[in-house]
């Protein structure tokens, strides 16, 4: 970390998001959610409640998922960023994104970054998990709009279409039914990228 100019609350860092590599300019309080959105115009993870309570600012720090709300923009120096922007696959919807506009699990639309990263997450460390180990990883993202059974049942759409529909016994049939569909709406599309 290095201070810039004369004002000593600014630094100047590199920071990894997204797999590319940027110059930040920044005040040392900016958390990583206002750094992401202000200094480099990432506008997909959310401003929710700014207390760490809501789940909507997630992001994968290091592969784990953070309440960028609650992280320092500074300490992120030298770790890795992945934000809702960077979970595609070369332009093409992730799993849990097709199977959430599928779904309508993202409804509104405003706390899907954060649920579908905390997923994210899930998947990447337990590939075939229970409707238990869905609901308590994402006991911490707020929800007002679905009631949740429309999440559960995307991330196992997504399971279901990963590792196929036949092999998961406890996917239920309309994630089973989600995950064979091929396109998903463009209103939903864009609400499951953030």
């Amino acid at each position: 970390m290095r201070e810039t100019g004369s004002n000593e609350t600014n630094v100047h860092i590199p920071l990894r998001v997204n797999g590319e590599e940027h110059e930040a300019s920044f005040a040392s309080y900016k958390t990583l959610l206002e750094v992401l959105r202000e200094d480099l115009d990432l506008m997909g993870t959310k401003h929710g409640c700014e207390l760490g309570e809501c789940g909507a600012c997630a992001v994968l720090l290091d592969g784990q998922p953070v309440l960028s709300c609650l992280v320092l923009g500074l300490e992120c120096e030298g770790r890795e960023v992945i934000t809702i922007e960077g979970i595609d696959a070369g332009g093409k919807l992730h799993p849990l994104q097709e199977a959430f506009a599928d779904l309508g699990a993202a409804q509104c639309g405003y706390c899907t970054p954060g649920i579908l990263l905390t997923a994210k997450n899930l998947l990447d460390t337990h590939p075939n998990p229970t409707r238990g180990q869905i609901m308590e990883a994402l006991s911490g993202n707020l929800c007002r709009c679905t009631g949740y059974l429309q999440i559960f049942e995307a991330v196992e759409a997504a399971i279901a279409s990963t590792i196929g529909a036949g092999e998961k016994a406890d996917v239920p049939q309309r994630a089973a039914r989600a995950a064979a569909k091929s396109q998903p709406t463009s209103k939903a599309d864009r609400q499951a990228l953030g």
